[in-house]
């Protein structure tokens, strides 16, 4: 069965794609859901304005992660942890703490899943971590690890 897509569907398309689906998927989760209506030939007016609306929406979004990835950047983040000798920390920084961190000083709200860190940080001093906002908005933000006193 061929439908228009009203909303995201992971792995099937975005909004004003024309897909063609299993009848009892289309009937049974997509139609109910409203993810999808019907493709008739009165859709094709209905697909331009879902796709218009989907760019703008996008290009805002993005526009606004721009923003926010700016005021990542500015300054570095820092984070307090217990030092041992040889500037070795008891334990580690991880991403949840990171994640926390950020919405802490800058108030910008970031998920433990988009803090990329390749292992937790185990030292101190200036270390660049990356955080997923958007779609290709990834910017590096400076994590200062201090001693706590």
């Amino acid at each position: 069965m061929k439908v228009i897509l009203q909303k995201s569907v992971d792995k099937l398309g975005v909004p004003g794609d024309v897909v063609d689906v299993a009848d009892g998927y289309a009937r049974n989760y997509l139609m109910p859901r409203g993810l999808a209506v019907r493709a008739s030939k009165g859709g094709v007016k209905h697909v331009e304005s879902l796709k218009r609306a989907h760019a703008t929406r996008v290009s805002l979004e993005q526009r606004e992660a721009q923003e926010v990835a700016d005021r990542l950047t500015a300054s570095p983040i820092k984070v307090r942890a217990r030092v041992g000798e040889e500037g070795r920390l008891f334990g580690s920084v991880t991403a949840s703490e990171l994640a926390e961190e950020i919405e802490r000083q800058t108030g910008v709200k970031v998920d433990r899943h988009d803090v990329h860190l390749d292992e937790p940080i185990r030292s101190i001093g200036v270390h660049e971590v990356r955080v997923h906002l958007f779609a290709d908005v990834d910017p590096v933000v400076p994590v200062e690890v201090e001693p706590a006193e």
